[in-house]
């Protein structure tokens, strides 16, 4: 089968190769999927990097690739049929979704929702699981307020709607132009950046999920509630994060000295500081379809399709920024 692989890190980036490699035999566990689309996501672009060797210290010769839809070759246990249609983001222990073919635990695929194409599909789970896996770790309650950070783009296109269909209060900023976009989505205060800071509207919210990382983080905890919570994307992990991913005790050490700034920033509130690096979970994903069934259903916006052999060209467009919605792969026609 052809793959996009990354032979070494570089923190420049460096171009990724389509070769052909053999196709996975499917462990205990695993089904064998016939990828169909794959979506390019600023994640590929960090391991690419080496920014997350730290949480995941990946070995290249990597396949690359996190978040796909296809369609089932293959199911040890049974609970998927062949040919049917299913999504999911990659386990963390084993990507590989920039590729003809995939050995994915049964556990991170969920069934895709009639309604969706094989593209819309592949669009939906990163952003899906970030934002449900946040919320949930958040603890939300319906009638609480969160405020979404810079929610015009690709986590708030799929955050909004998650939270207003949890009964979330959702407060977003961003550029006037995505003002009814946004709106639209669920979102019930819109903040012009360009004309008002959010620091000058909002206060006492319940919840904060940020997406812009470590310049925004002192308004956000300004914004938040005394017993609030704070979960970040972009801000730096810390001992909780570790704790809650298992890693080695030395990572716990290195992470809580490393993220004790938003620590102690969240403490003189009695507030709470998370960082997400999210997993992989095909209960969740089944989840999302029934908070989105065919009457009320998710919608979602595509940028631009490559082929496999322009993956450089989808990735260098998710490093540019300028994207308006997902940028995919087309892996396969079938």
């Amino acid at each position: 089968m052809k793959a996009a692989i990354l032979d070494h890190y570089d923190r420049h980036g460096a171009p990724l190769n389509v070769r052909d490699i053999p196709t996975p035999d499917p462990g205990p566990g695993e089904a064998l999927v016939q990828i169909h689309t794959a979506a390019v996501n600023p994640l590929d672009n960090m391991i690419i990097r080496g920014d997350v060797r730290l949480i995941v210290p990946y070995r290249t010769p990597l396949v690359m690739g996190n978040e796909f839809s296809g369609t089932i070759v293959q199911s040890a246990s049974g609970r998927f049929k062949p040919g049917d249609r299913v999504y999911g983001r990659m386990p963390l222990a084993k990507i590989g979704a920039f590729a003809e073919y995939a050995a994915v635990d049964e556990s991170a695929l969920a069934l895709v929702p009639d309604y969706l194409s094989m593209e819309e599909a592949a669009c939906v789970p990163l952003t899906a699981l970030t934002a449900l896996q946040s919320l949930e770790l958040m603890e939300t309650q319906p009638g609480q307020t969160l405020f979404i950070s810079g929610g015009t783009g690709s986590l708030g296109a799929m955050a909004i709607p998650i939270a207003s269909r949890m009964g979330l209060t959702v407060a977003t900023n961003g550029s006037a132009r995505n003002e009814k976009r946004v709106r639209d989505l669920g979102a019930d205060i819109f903040i012009d950046y360009k004309t008002r800071r959010y620091t000058d509207v909002l206060h006492d919210v319940d919840c904060v999920l940020d997406s812009l990382g470590e310049r925004e983080l002192p308004g956000e905890f300004q914004v938040l509630k005394p017993g609030g919570h704070l979960v970040s994307l972009r801000g730096i992990p810390n001992g909780r994060f570790a704790k809650r991913a298992g890693l080695p005790p030395f990572k716990r050490m290195l992470f809580s000295l490393a993220g004790r700034k938003y620590d102690r920033m969240a403490a003189r509130k009695n507030q709470t500081y998370d960082f997400v690096f999210v997993h992989a979970d095909g209960a969740q994903l089944g989840r999302i379809s029934k908070l989105f069934p065919a009457e009320r259903p998710l919608s979602v916006s595509i940028n631009r399709t490559f082929g496999l052999d322009q993956v450089n060209d989808a990735l260098e467009q998710v490093r540019s920024g300028h994207s308006q919605g997902k940028t995919l792969l087309r892996i396969t026609n079938a």
